[in-house]
Protein backbone atom coordinates (compact mmCIF):
# COMPACT_ATOMS: atom_id res chain seq x y z
CA UNK A 1 0.00 0.00 0.00
CA UNK A 2 1.47 3.38 -1.00
CA UNK A 3 1.91 6.10 1.56
CA UNK A 4 -0.05 9.35 1.18
CA UNK A 5 2.13 12.34 0.42
CA UNK A 6 2.40 14.88 3.21
CA UNK A 7 3.23 18.34 1.88
CA UNK A 8 5.36 20.67 3.97
CA UNK A 9 4.56 24.40 3.85
CA UNK A 10 6.74 27.17 5.27
CA UNK A 11 4.66 29.51 7.43
CA UNK A 12 7.25 31.80 8.98
CA UNK A 13 6.17 35.41 9.31
CA UNK A 14 9.23 36.36 7.26
CA UNK A 15 8.04 34.17 4.37
CA UNK A 16 4.43 35.34 4.64
CA UNK A 17 5.42 38.99 4.76
CA UNK A 18 6.79 38.83 1.24
CA UNK A 19 3.31 38.35 -0.18
CA UNK A 20 0.81 39.13 2.56
CA UNK A 21 0.03 42.84 2.71
CA UNK A 22 -2.58 42.20 5.41
CA UNK A 23 0.10 41.24 7.93
CA UNK A 24 2.06 44.39 7.13
CA UNK A 25 -1.09 46.48 7.68
CA UNK A 26 -1.77 44.78 11.03
CA UNK A 27 1.82 45.38 12.16
CA UNK A 28 1.67 49.03 11.09
CA UNK A 29 -1.68 49.45 12.83
CA UNK A 30 -0.28 47.93 16.04
CA UNK A 31 2.80 50.17 15.85
CA UNK A 32 0.55 53.23 15.56
CA UNK A 33 -1.39 52.00 18.59
CA UNK A 34 1.90 51.71 20.47
CA UNK A 35 3.03 55.20 19.48
CA UNK A 36 -0.28 56.78 20.53
CA UNK A 37 -0.86 54.83 23.76
CA UNK A 38 2.70 54.08 24.87
CA UNK A 39 1.88 50.39 25.23
CA UNK A 40 1.36 47.44 22.94
CA UNK A 41 -1.91 45.66 22.23
CA UNK A 42 -2.06 42.66 24.51
CA UNK A 43 -3.35 39.12 24.28
CA UNK A 44 -4.19 36.39 26.78
CA UNK A 45 -4.51 32.69 25.91
CA UNK A 46 -6.59 30.32 28.03
CA UNK A 47 -5.30 26.83 27.23
CA UNK A 48 -7.30 23.69 28.01
CA UNK A 49 -6.28 20.07 27.52
CA UNK A 50 -3.11 18.26 26.55
CA UNK A 51 0.48 19.20 25.80
CA UNK A 52 -0.42 19.36 22.11
CA UNK A 53 -2.69 22.29 22.96
CA UNK A 54 0.02 23.87 25.11
CA UNK A 55 2.39 23.72 22.14
CA UNK A 56 -0.30 25.12 19.81
CA UNK A 57 -0.64 28.04 22.24
CA UNK A 58 3.11 28.66 21.90
CA UNK A 59 2.61 28.90 18.13
CA UNK A 60 -0.30 31.30 18.56
CA UNK A 61 1.82 33.42 20.91
CA UNK A 62 4.65 33.43 18.38
CA UNK A 63 2.38 34.65 15.58
CA UNK A 64 0.84 37.38 17.77
CA UNK A 65 4.25 38.57 19.01
CA UNK A 66 5.39 38.71 15.38
CA UNK A 67 2.59 41.09 14.40
CA UNK A 68 3.01 43.47 17.33
CA UNK A 69 1.01 42.01 20.22
CA UNK A 70 2.37 41.45 23.73
CA UNK A 71 1.22 38.68 26.09
CA UNK A 72 -0.46 39.50 29.38
CA UNK A 73 -1.58 37.28 32.25
CA UNK A 74 -4.49 39.65 32.92
CA UNK A 75 -7.37 38.58 30.67
CA UNK A 76 -9.56 41.43 31.95
CA UNK A 77 -7.27 44.03 30.40
CA UNK A 78 -6.30 42.08 27.27
CA UNK A 79 -7.14 43.43 23.82
CA UNK A 80 -7.46 39.88 22.52
CA UNK A 81 -8.58 36.84 24.54
CA UNK A 82 -8.12 33.41 22.94
CA UNK A 83 -9.67 30.15 24.16
CA UNK A 84 -7.57 27.18 23.00
CA UNK A 85 -10.01 24.35 23.62
CA UNK A 86 -10.03 20.62 24.26
CA UNK A 87 -12.70 18.08 23.33
CA UNK A 88 -11.25 14.90 24.83
CA UNK A 89 -13.19 15.11 28.10
CA UNK A 90 -16.51 16.68 28.94
CA UNK A 91 -15.10 18.60 31.90
CA UNK A 92 -12.77 20.66 29.68
CA UNK A 93 -15.66 21.50 27.36
CA UNK A 94 -17.86 22.64 30.26
CA UNK A 95 -15.05 24.85 31.60
CA UNK A 96 -14.85 26.66 28.27
CA UNK A 97 -18.58 27.39 28.17
CA UNK A 98 -18.50 28.56 31.79
CA UNK A 99 -15.58 30.90 31.11
CA UNK A 100 -17.25 32.24 27.97
CA UNK A 101 -20.15 33.31 30.16
CA UNK A 102 -17.74 35.37 32.26
CA UNK A 103 -16.11 36.92 29.21
CA UNK A 104 -19.51 37.97 27.84
CA UNK A 105 -19.89 40.58 30.58
CA UNK A 106 -16.30 41.75 30.07
CA UNK A 107 -16.88 42.14 26.34
CA UNK A 108 -19.96 44.26 27.04
CA UNK A 109 -17.87 46.74 29.02
CA UNK A 110 -14.95 46.53 26.53
CA UNK A 111 -16.52 46.30 23.05
CA UNK A 112 -13.15 46.78 21.30
CA UNK A 113 -11.74 43.65 22.89
CA UNK A 114 -11.50 40.70 20.48
CA UNK A 115 -12.55 37.21 21.58
CA UNK A 116 -11.31 34.15 19.68
CA UNK A 117 -11.95 30.43 20.12
CA UNK A 118 -9.73 27.77 18.56
CA UNK A 119 -8.65 24.19 19.08
CA UNK A 120 -10.40 20.84 19.04
CA UNK A 121 -13.87 22.03 20.06
CA UNK A 122 -14.04 24.22 16.97
CA UNK A 123 -13.45 21.24 14.69
CA UNK A 124 -16.89 19.87 15.66
CA UNK A 125 -19.61 21.49 13.47
CA UNK A 126 -22.35 21.20 16.10
CA UNK A 127 -20.24 22.94 18.76
CA UNK A 128 -19.19 25.58 16.26
CA UNK A 129 -22.86 26.26 15.49
CA UNK A 130 -23.64 26.53 19.20
CA UNK A 131 -20.89 29.14 19.59
CA UNK A 132 -22.14 31.11 16.59
CA UNK A 133 -25.73 31.13 17.84
CA UNK A 134 -25.29 31.45 21.60
CA UNK A 135 -22.13 33.53 21.89
CA UNK A 136 -22.51 36.27 19.28
CA UNK A 137 -19.73 38.31 20.90
CA UNK A 138 -17.09 35.80 19.71
CA UNK A 139 -15.17 37.49 16.87
CA UNK A 140 -12.83 34.77 15.61
CA UNK A 141 -13.11 30.99 15.27
CA UNK A 142 -10.29 28.78 13.96
CA UNK A 143 -9.29 25.15 14.24
CA UNK A 144 -6.32 22.89 14.78
CA UNK A 145 -5.27 23.07 11.11
CA UNK A 146 -5.58 26.84 10.62
CA UNK A 147 -3.40 28.43 13.31
CA UNK A 148 -1.30 29.98 10.53
CA UNK A 149 -4.39 31.88 9.29
CA UNK A 150 -4.74 33.88 12.52
CA UNK A 151 -3.33 37.15 11.05
CA UNK A 152 -5.87 37.01 8.21
CA UNK A 153 -8.69 36.37 10.67
CA UNK A 154 -7.65 39.32 12.85
CA UNK A 155 -7.42 41.51 9.75
CA UNK A 156 -10.99 40.67 8.74
CA UNK A 157 -12.25 41.80 12.14
CA UNK A 158 -10.06 44.88 12.55
CA UNK A 159 -10.26 46.23 9.00
CA UNK A 160 -13.47 44.75 7.56
CA UNK A 161 -15.52 44.46 10.78
CA UNK A 162 -16.35 40.82 9.94
CA UNK A 163 -16.67 37.89 12.25
CA UNK A 164 -13.92 35.55 11.02
CA UNK A 165 -13.99 31.75 10.73
CA UNK A 166 -11.10 29.59 9.55
CA UNK A 167 -11.72 25.83 9.65
CA UNK A 168 -10.24 22.96 7.64
CA UNK A 169 -11.67 19.55 8.49
CA UNK A 170 -8.53 17.67 7.48
CA UNK A 171 -5.30 18.38 5.69
CA UNK A 172 -2.20 16.54 4.55
CA UNK A 173 -0.14 19.71 5.03
CA UNK A 174 2.46 20.22 7.73
CA UNK A 175 3.22 23.85 8.48
CA UNK A 176 6.91 24.28 9.27
CA UNK A 177 8.77 27.37 10.55
CA UNK A 178 5.71 28.71 12.32
CA UNK A 179 6.81 31.35 14.86
CA UNK A 180 6.72 30.13 18.46
CA UNK A 181 7.03 31.93 21.76
CA UNK A 182 8.25 29.21 24.11
CA UNK A 183 6.88 29.24 27.62
CA UNK A 184 10.27 28.16 28.98
CA UNK A 185 13.80 28.56 27.63
CA UNK A 186 15.20 25.47 29.37
CA UNK A 187 12.60 22.93 28.22
CA UNK A 188 10.50 22.67 25.09
CA UNK A 189 7.66 20.76 23.47
CA UNK A 190 8.38 19.46 19.96
CA UNK A 191 5.73 17.95 17.69
CA UNK A 192 6.91 14.95 15.70
CA UNK A 193 3.50 13.79 14.44
CA UNK A 194 0.09 15.37 13.93
CA UNK A 195 -3.26 13.63 13.97
CA UNK A 196 -4.03 9.98 14.67
CA UNK A 197 -4.95 6.80 12.80
CA UNK A 198 -5.94 4.64 15.77
CA UNK A 199 -9.65 5.47 16.06
CA UNK A 200 -10.08 4.31 19.65
CA UNK A 201 -13.83 4.06 20.08
CA UNK A 202 -13.96 6.65 22.90
CA UNK A 203 -11.71 9.28 21.30
CA UNK A 204 -12.46 12.24 19.03
CA UNK A 205 -8.84 13.07 18.11
CA UNK A 206 -8.83 11.51 14.59
CA UNK A 207 -11.99 13.47 13.81
CA UNK A 208 -10.77 16.84 15.07
CA UNK A 209 -7.01 16.68 14.37
CA UNK A 210 -7.13 14.57 11.22
CA UNK A 211 -5.20 11.54 10.06
CA UNK A 212 -1.68 10.85 11.24
CA UNK A 213 1.21 12.56 9.50
CA UNK A 214 4.88 12.63 10.49
CA UNK A 215 7.25 15.55 10.20
CA UNK A 216 10.40 15.06 8.16
CA UNK A 217 13.30 13.90 10.39
CA UNK A 218 15.60 16.72 9.32
CA UNK A 219 13.00 19.37 10.20
CA UNK A 220 12.75 17.93 13.72
CA UNK A 221 16.54 17.66 14.05
CA UNK A 222 16.94 21.27 12.88
CA UNK A 223 14.36 22.48 15.40
CA UNK A 224 15.97 20.62 18.31
CA UNK A 225 19.46 21.77 17.28
CA UNK A 226 18.25 25.38 17.34
CA UNK A 227 16.65 24.82 20.75
CA UNK A 228 19.96 23.49 22.07
CA UNK A 229 21.79 26.52 20.70
CA UNK A 230 19.29 28.72 22.56
CA UNK A 231 20.06 26.98 25.86
CA UNK A 232 17.27 24.39 26.02
CA UNK A 233 18.18 21.38 28.17
CA UNK A 234 15.10 19.15 27.90
CA UNK A 235 12.75 18.36 25.03
CA UNK A 236 9.47 16.46 25.06
CA UNK A 237 8.52 14.88 21.75
CA UNK A 238 4.78 15.00 21.14
CA UNK A 239 2.40 12.84 19.16
CA UNK A 240 -0.90 11.10 19.74
CA UNK A 241 1.17 7.96 19.14
CA UNK A 242 4.89 8.73 18.99
CA UNK A 243 5.72 5.05 18.44
CA UNK A 244 4.16 5.14 14.97
CA UNK A 245 6.35 8.06 13.90
CA UNK A 246 7.58 7.59 10.35
CA UNK A 247 4.65 5.51 9.05
CA UNK A 248 3.57 8.30 6.69
CA UNK A 249 7.08 9.15 5.46
CA UNK A 250 8.13 8.12 1.96
CA UNK A 251 11.54 6.95 3.22
CA UNK A 252 11.71 4.46 6.09
CA UNK A 253 12.62 6.21 9.34
CA UNK A 254 11.28 4.97 12.66
CA UNK A 255 10.81 6.57 16.05
CA UNK A 256 13.83 4.62 17.29
CA UNK A 257 15.87 6.09 14.42
CA UNK A 258 14.73 9.59 15.35
CA UNK A 259 15.68 9.15 19.00
CA UNK A 260 19.15 7.96 18.01
CA UNK A 261 19.69 11.12 15.95
CA UNK A 262 18.36 13.49 18.60
CA UNK A 263 20.54 11.85 21.24
CA UNK A 264 23.59 13.12 19.29
CA UNK A 265 22.67 16.81 19.59
CA UNK A 266 25.05 18.72 21.85
CA UNK A 267 23.40 20.79 24.57
CA UNK A 268 20.26 18.71 24.94
CA UNK A 269 20.54 16.77 28.21
CA UNK A 270 17.13 15.13 28.46
CA UNK A 271 14.73 13.67 25.90
CA UNK A 272 11.16 12.77 26.88
CA UNK A 273 8.26 11.63 24.71
CA UNK A 274 4.56 10.98 24.92
CA UNK A 275 2.32 9.27 24.27
CA UNK A 276 3.36 5.68 23.53
CA UNK A 277 0.76 3.27 22.17
CA UNK A 278 1.40 -0.29 23.39
CA UNK A 279 0.62 -1.85 20.00
CA UNK A 280 3.58 -0.03 18.42
CA UNK A 281 6.20 -0.22 21.18
CA UNK A 282 8.98 -2.28 19.59
CA UNK A 283 12.01 -4.14 20.93
CA UNK A 284 14.15 -1.67 18.94
CA UNK A 285 12.63 1.24 20.83
CA UNK A 286 13.28 -0.40 24.21
CA UNK A 287 16.89 -1.03 23.15
CA UNK A 288 17.37 2.61 22.08
CA UNK A 289 15.94 3.93 25.35
CA UNK A 290 18.32 1.65 27.22
CA UNK A 291 21.41 2.62 25.21
CA UNK A 292 20.91 6.38 24.75
CA UNK A 293 22.12 8.38 27.73
CA UNK A 294 19.86 11.40 27.14
CA UNK A 295 16.56 9.55 26.85
CA UNK A 296 14.76 9.63 30.19
CA UNK A 297 13.97 6.29 31.80
CA UNK A 298 10.29 7.13 31.92
CA UNK A 299 7.71 5.53 29.65
CA UNK A 300 4.10 6.68 29.66
CA UNK A 301 2.22 3.62 28.43
CA UNK A 302 -1.58 3.97 28.58
CA UNK A 303 -3.38 0.73 29.37
CA UNK A 304 -6.92 2.29 29.56
CA UNK A 305 -8.38 -1.01 30.82
CA UNK A 306 -7.06 -4.36 32.04
CA UNK A 307 -9.95 -6.28 30.51
CA UNK A 308 -9.50 -7.84 27.06
CA UNK A 309 -13.25 -7.51 26.56
CA UNK A 310 -13.13 -3.76 27.16
CA UNK A 311 -9.87 -3.29 25.26
CA UNK A 312 -11.54 -4.87 22.24
CA UNK A 313 -14.55 -2.54 22.58
CA UNK A 314 -12.15 0.38 22.87
CA UNK A 315 -10.42 -0.74 19.63
CA UNK A 316 -7.04 -0.58 21.35
CA UNK A 317 -5.56 -3.42 19.24
CA UNK A 318 -3.67 -5.17 22.04
CA UNK A 319 -4.51 -7.56 24.86
CA UNK A 320 -3.72 -7.51 28.55
CA UNK A 321 -1.23 -10.32 27.98
CA UNK A 322 0.54 -8.41 25.20
CA UNK A 323 0.75 -5.32 27.39
CA UNK A 324 2.20 -7.26 30.33
CA UNK A 325 4.77 -8.81 27.98
CA UNK A 326 5.90 -5.30 26.94
CA UNK A 327 6.17 -4.23 30.58
CA UNK A 328 8.20 -7.34 31.36
CA UNK A 329 10.63 -6.50 28.55
CA UNK A 330 10.96 -2.89 29.75
CA UNK A 331 11.66 -3.95 33.33
CA UNK A 332 14.14 -6.59 32.19
CA UNK A 333 16.09 -4.25 29.87
CA UNK A 334 15.68 -1.01 31.87
CA UNK A 335 15.28 -1.95 35.56
CA UNK A 336 15.39 1.72 36.57
CA UNK A 337 12.51 2.71 34.27
CA UNK A 338 9.40 4.34 35.69
CA UNK A 339 6.15 3.39 33.99
CA UNK A 340 3.07 5.60 34.11
CA UNK A 341 -0.30 5.09 32.48
CA UNK A 342 -3.83 6.27 31.67
CA UNK A 343 -6.88 4.38 32.90
CA UNK A 344 -10.55 4.88 32.01
CA UNK A 345 -13.13 3.68 34.54
CA UNK A 346 -16.74 2.94 33.59
CA UNK A 347 -16.42 2.35 29.85
CA UNK A 348 -19.73 1.12 28.33
CA UNK A 349 -20.34 -2.52 29.15
CA UNK A 350 -17.67 -2.68 31.85
CA UNK A 351 -18.69 -5.42 34.27
CA UNK A 352 -17.43 -5.89 37.80
CA UNK A 353 -15.19 -8.65 36.47
CA UNK A 354 -13.80 -6.30 33.79
CA UNK A 355 -13.03 -3.73 36.46
CA UNK A 356 -11.26 -6.35 38.59
CA UNK A 357 -9.02 -7.09 35.58
CA UNK A 358 -7.99 -3.42 35.59
CA UNK A 359 -7.21 -3.56 39.30
CA UNK A 360 -5.24 -6.74 38.67
CA UNK A 361 -3.01 -5.15 36.02
CA UNK A 362 -2.36 -2.16 38.29
CA UNK A 363 -1.11 -4.56 40.96
CA UNK A 364 0.99 -6.55 38.46
CA UNK A 365 2.67 -3.56 36.78
CA UNK A 366 3.01 -1.42 39.93
CA UNK A 367 2.80 1.92 38.12
CA UNK A 368 4.80 4.85 39.40
CA UNK A 369 1.71 6.97 38.82
CA UNK A 370 -1.45 6.99 36.73
CA UNK A 371 -3.86 9.45 35.20
CA UNK A 372 -7.32 8.10 35.96
CA UNK A 373 -10.54 9.20 34.28
CA UNK A 374 -14.24 8.52 34.51
CA UNK A 375 -15.55 7.61 31.07
CA UNK A 376 -17.58 10.46 29.57
CA UNK A 377 -19.62 10.28 26.39
CA UNK A 378 -18.04 12.10 23.45
CA UNK A 379 -20.55 12.70 20.66
CA UNK A 380 -19.36 11.42 17.30
CA UNK A 381 -17.46 8.43 18.72
CA UNK A 382 -18.55 4.79 18.46
CA UNK A 383 -18.56 4.43 22.24
CA UNK A 384 -21.22 7.13 22.53
CA UNK A 385 -23.64 4.83 20.66
CA UNK A 386 -22.86 1.73 22.71
CA UNK A 387 -25.49 0.20 24.92
CA UNK A 388 -24.85 -0.58 28.60
CA UNK A 389 -23.62 2.88 29.56
CA UNK A 390 -22.46 2.63 33.17
CA UNK A 391 -24.39 4.60 35.85
CA UNK A 392 -22.43 7.49 37.40
CA UNK A 393 -22.78 6.00 40.87
CA UNK A 394 -21.07 2.79 39.73
CA UNK A 395 -18.33 4.75 37.93
CA UNK A 396 -17.51 6.77 41.03
CA UNK A 397 -17.51 3.69 43.26
CA UNK A 398 -15.05 1.87 40.98
CA UNK A 399 -12.96 5.01 40.54
CA UNK A 400 -12.46 5.33 44.30
CA UNK A 401 -11.68 1.62 44.60
CA UNK A 402 -9.03 2.00 41.91
CA UNK A 403 -7.40 4.95 43.67
CA UNK A 404 -7.30 2.93 46.88
CA UNK A 405 -5.08 0.46 45.02
CA UNK A 406 -3.03 2.97 43.00
CA UNK A 407 -2.06 5.45 45.70
CA UNK A 408 -0.33 3.02 48.09
CA UNK A 409 1.71 1.66 45.15
CA UNK A 410 2.74 5.20 44.13
CA UNK A 411 3.68 6.04 47.72
CA UNK A 412 5.74 2.85 48.09
CA UNK A 413 7.55 3.58 44.81
CA UNK A 414 8.43 7.03 46.15
CA UNK A 415 9.44 5.66 49.56
CA UNK A 416 12.10 3.51 47.91
CA UNK A 417 13.76 6.74 46.72
CA UNK A 418 14.52 7.99 50.26
CA UNK A 419 18.26 8.39 50.77
CA UNK A 420 19.01 8.37 47.04
CA UNK A 421 20.31 11.34 45.06
CA UNK A 422 18.66 12.36 41.78
CA UNK A 423 19.40 14.89 39.07
CA UNK A 424 16.58 17.43 39.04
CA UNK A 425 15.75 19.91 36.30
CA UNK A 426 14.62 22.91 38.37
CA UNK A 427 11.38 24.23 36.89
CA UNK A 428 9.96 26.89 39.20
CA UNK A 429 9.38 28.18 42.69
CA UNK A 430 7.06 25.81 44.54
CA UNK A 431 3.40 26.85 44.54
CA UNK A 432 3.11 25.86 48.19
CA UNK A 433 6.11 27.81 49.52
CA UNK A 434 8.24 30.61 48.09
CA UNK A 435 11.25 29.20 49.95
CA UNK A 436 11.16 25.96 47.96
CA UNK A 437 11.94 25.12 44.37
CA UNK A 438 10.32 22.35 42.38
CA UNK A 439 11.53 20.13 39.55
CA UNK A 440 11.47 16.61 38.22
CA UNK A 441 13.75 13.61 38.14
CA UNK A 442 14.33 11.91 34.81
CA UNK A 443 11.65 9.44 35.98
CA UNK A 444 9.15 12.34 36.02
CA UNK A 445 8.83 12.38 39.80
CA UNK A 446 8.12 15.79 41.29
CA UNK A 447 10.61 16.98 43.92
CA UNK A 448 10.48 20.03 46.28
CA UNK A 449 13.62 21.36 47.94
CA UNK A 450 15.02 24.59 49.38
CA UNK A 451 17.03 26.72 46.97
CA UNK A 452 17.38 30.11 45.32
CA UNK A 453 15.52 31.18 42.17
CA UNK A 454 18.73 31.49 40.17
CA UNK A 455 18.75 27.66 40.01
CA UNK A 456 15.62 27.61 37.82
CA UNK A 457 16.53 26.05 34.50
CA UNK A 458 19.57 24.28 35.97
CA UNK A 459 20.05 20.56 36.55
CA UNK A 460 21.06 19.97 40.17
CA UNK A 461 21.55 17.00 42.50
CA UNK A 462 18.98 16.54 45.26
CA UNK A 463 19.00 13.87 47.99
CA UNK A 464 15.50 12.60 48.83
CA UNK A 465 14.67 12.88 52.53
CA UNK A 466 10.88 12.53 52.67
CA UNK A 467 8.07 11.45 50.37
CA UNK A 468 4.35 11.91 49.87
CA UNK A 469 2.06 10.18 47.39
CA UNK A 470 2.31 12.88 44.73
CA UNK A 471 5.73 14.41 45.36
CA UNK A 472 9.03 13.93 47.11
CA UNK A 473 11.11 16.28 49.29
CA UNK A 474 14.86 16.60 49.44
CA UNK A 475 17.96 18.66 50.14
CA UNK A 476 20.25 20.25 47.58
CA UNK A 477 23.68 18.66 47.35
CA UNK A 478 26.59 20.98 46.65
Amino acid sequence: MSKRKTDVVSTSIEDINLTNKKIIEIKNNNEQFFMINGKRKTFNILTYGCQMNEHDSEKISGILNSIGYEETEDEKNADLVIFNTCLIRENAELKVFGKLGEIKGLKRSKPDMLVAICGCMMQKPEIREKILKSFSFVDIIFGTNTIHELPDLIYNVDFNNHRSIGIIDNTELIYENMPKTRKYNYKALVNITYGCNNFCSYCVVPYVRGREKSREPQDIINEVTKLAEDGCKEITLLGQNVNSYGNSLENKFTFANLLLELNKIDGIERIRFMTSHPKDLTDDLIRVIKECDKICNHIHLPIQSGSNNILDKMNRKYTKEHYLNIVSKIKSEIPDASITTDIIVGFPGETEEDFKETVDIVKKVEYDSAFTYLYSIREGTKAALMEDQIPDETKHKRFNELLDVLYPITYEKNRLCIGKTYSILVESVSKSSENFLTGRTEHFKLVHFKGSEDLIGQIVNVKITNVKTFHMEGVLEQ
